[in-house]
């Protein structure tokens, strides 16, 4: 029975679906087909409309930061131009300053010969003797002139040591400059590169973390601030430098007059007393010579007195020889006449005589002497204002150096410290 069984009647074991789901199946399929294509038409339209908008987005970016790079980069070529020109302006500040410390540091030099002249001058007139030794007009100029010199030396000395300090904060500015003119170089170098970086240039690569800030990055508005207070620094630097520079010409150029005009009243002073020694010592001269003459006078009238004096004497022995004659008379003819009283008055008047003749050689004997002594001291008195003469006049002629001294070239001041006078021929 089994032999007779039709093969139509064997199936596939799956389940079989009814033709109304088979349609419903269809018309879902289309459907669901309907609507992907919606969906894939949307997709690729906002694909599109995503790439126009990147596009654009990204073309104007770059467009925007190559505006921002260039003017950044023009900027900078402003503020390296302001730079460049304050460098200049430092270095022209550095040469000119230089060049005044260098002018007071001579004159500070040149002071030595002065100070030299001076202490010699008071040194030699402190060698005066006697009465000579004197705190005269002089001596008086000649220390003030001295304080002067000092004073002028050490003004000079603090202003170059201020002009020195200058030039260290100069040098510094000057430093700062050049560091930020290579910077600022250098950044504008790299934003110039980078106008002309683009898709098609090597080396053009992603990066790891290329919004990273890097370590000592500031913002705009400080480095804004930081060129503005570092031009600022420069011109305060700059106009304190011109400030030193005038105040060493001032100094130098005050210091010149006041030591010229004390050397000039120092000479006149000098002159002056040479004057008035001169007029002392010829008036010493003339009295000495008087003096000189009344004592030969004196002389001359004490040998005359003594001549005097021993003719008197010799008068009394006679009138005493004829009284003791006169006394051997015998008998009445010794008397006491006439003649025994002429010859007894004129015993006394000549006793009188030579006694007064003796005070009179005594006193003049005495005046001799007060003349004598009074003529040495004179004598030694003009030794001395002749000593005081001689001493002036080589104190002045020891300040001719101050007015035949010329100021030396830098040539010749650079061949006197190296001590080649005797190597370079003389013409």
């Amino acid at each position: 029975m089994s032999s007779e069984r039709a093969v139509a009647t064997c199936e596939k074991p799956l389940q079989h679906l009814s033709l109304p789901d088979w349609h419903a199946r269809m018309i879902q399929l289309k459907s669901v087909a309907y609507c992907k294509r919606a969906e894939a038409f949307e997709l690729r339209h906002s694909a599109r409309n995503l790439r126009n908008e990147t596009r654009i987005q990204t073309f104007w970016d770059t467009y925007h930061n190559n505006d921002k790079l260039s003017d950044r980069v023009a900027e900078l070529d402003r503020w390296r131009e302001t730079m460049r020109l304050l460098l200049k302006r430092v270095n022209d500040e550095i040469c000119a300053l230089k060049e005044q410390k260098s002018n007071t540091e001579r004159d500070l030099d040149a002071l030595i010969m002065p100070l030299t002249v001076v202490t010699d001058a008071i040194s030699m007139r402190d060698c005066r003797l006697g009465s000579e030794l004197t705190y005269d007009d002089g001596d008086t100029e000649l220390k003030n002139e001295l304080c002067i010199v000092e004073s002028n030396q050490r003004l000079l000395r603090d202003q170059s040591q201020g002009a020195w300090e200058q030039l260290n904060r100069l040098q510094e500015v000057k430093f700062k400059l050049e560091l930020d003119l290579t910077d600022k170089d250098e950044a504008q170098a790299i934003d110039q590169n980078q106008l002309g970086v683009n898709e098609h240039c090597s080396n053009v690569t992603l990066k790891t973390e290329p919004l990273r800030v890097p370590r000592n990055a500031c913002t705009y508005k400080n480095w804004l601030e930081y060129c503005e207070e570092l031009v600022a620094f420069a011109e305060k630097n700059l106009a304190d430098s011109a400030a030193v520079r005038e105040s060493l010409f001032a100094t130098r150029e005050k210091a010149k007059n006041i030591l010229k005009a004390q050397q000039d009243r120092t000479a006149h002073t000098l002159r002056k007393r040479i004057f008035e020694t001169q007029r002392s010592r010829n008036e010493l001269e003339y009295q000495l010579d008087k003096m000189k003459e009344e004592m030969e006078k004196c002389s001359t009238e004490i040998d005359t007195l003594e001549q005097a004096c021993n003719d008197a004497m010799e008068s009394l022995k006679v009138n005493e020889t004829r009284l003791e004659n006169r006394a051997q008379r015998s008998g009445m003819e010794l008397c006491i006449d006439e003649s025994f009283h002429g010859l007894s008055s004129e015993q006394h008047q000549l006793e009188a005589t030579i006694k007064i003749l003796r005070e009179k050689i005594s006193a003049t004997r005495t005046m001799y002497n007060g003349l004598h002594e009074l003529s040495k001291k004179i004598d030694t008195d003009l030794q001395n204002k002749q000593h005081s003469l001689m001493t002036d006049i080589r104190s002045l002629d020891l300040r001719a150096r101050l007015a035949s001294s010329e100021k030396p070239t830098q040539t010749e001041r650079n061949i006197q410290l190296s001590h080649l006078d005797q190597e370079i021929p003389k013409t």
